[in-house]
């Protein structure tokens, strides 16, 4: 065993210590969630992503990510991790006028066509993996899972104590969500197996981003390990 309860980075193994008396905020509980953002057709089905360029590393890259993406999430639901689903929703009605700039549009002016994950859209479905009944999901429509939700109420309202976040891509909506929930009181745990970019030098330059100033880079094996060390604690899943 690699993680937490044998020999592996001692941040890990605190998150299973019990809350400290009097503690509270985000981190004064200790139950995980998985966060599993934008694994959506249009940012992982191939068809889809052709037009990013990726060569064949990066292809597989992405398809692994998401295969371990599905095994997490059933790893989480059996240890009564809960699962909660990022999704961006483009709105027509509300176009982003900046992103489009960035991306060498008008500043001005109707949304694309081809922008991703319009809402209603084919493109804007979940990928390879899906919401159960009852599991939280929040529509975004930028970057971050954080900016214009209710994601921190909804998360501190269920007493979630750290986060595993996971998802595509990892130097983008991964990278921003993981940032906000760290800057948000959240220790944050991202497997680096189980989030891609359409690079593979940009995939590590964002876990090397991550592991510098937001969070602990570990991988899905050793994140399994944990949650199952969790729900086996005093303090676990009942």
């Amino acid at each position: 065993m690699t993680g937490a309860t044998a020999g592996g980075d001692p941040r890990l193994a605190r998150l299973l210590d019990g809350p400290s008396s009097g503690a509270s905020g985000p981190a004064g509980g200790r139950t995980p969630a998985l966060v599993v953002v934008d694994v959506q057709r249009d940012f992982g089905e191939p068809a889809r992503i052709a037009g990013y360029g990726l060569d064949d590393r990066a292809s597989a890259a992405v398809d692994a990510a998401i295969v371990r993406i599905g095994a997490l999430v059933d790893e989480a639901r059996a240890a009564g991790v809960p699962v909660v689903w990022v999704e961006l929703g483009s709105d027509p009605s509300a176009p982003w006028h900046s992103s489009t700039w960035l991306r060498g549009g008008p500043l001005d002016g109707p949304m694309p066509e081809d922008e991703p994950c319009r809402i209603g859209t084919a493109g804007a479905e979940w990928y390879r993996t899906a919401p159960a009944p009852g599991e939280t999901r929040v529509v975004k429509r930028g970057y971050s899972g954080f900016l214009g939700t209710d994601l921190e109420a909804r998360l501190t309202t269920a007493g979630i104590g750290w986060l595993t976040v996971v998802g595509l891509t990892s130097e983008c909506c991964v990278f921003a969500t993981a940032q906000d929930a760290m800057q948000l009181g959240w220790p944050v745990v991202v497997p680096s197996d189980a989030t891609a970019a359409y690079d593979v030098d940009v995939h590590d330059a964002a876990l090397t981003m991550i592991e510098l100033n937001i969070g602990v880079v570990t991988d899905a094996a050793e994140t399994t390990e944990l949650w199952r060390a969790w729900a086996a604690s005093p303090v676990g899943a009942p």
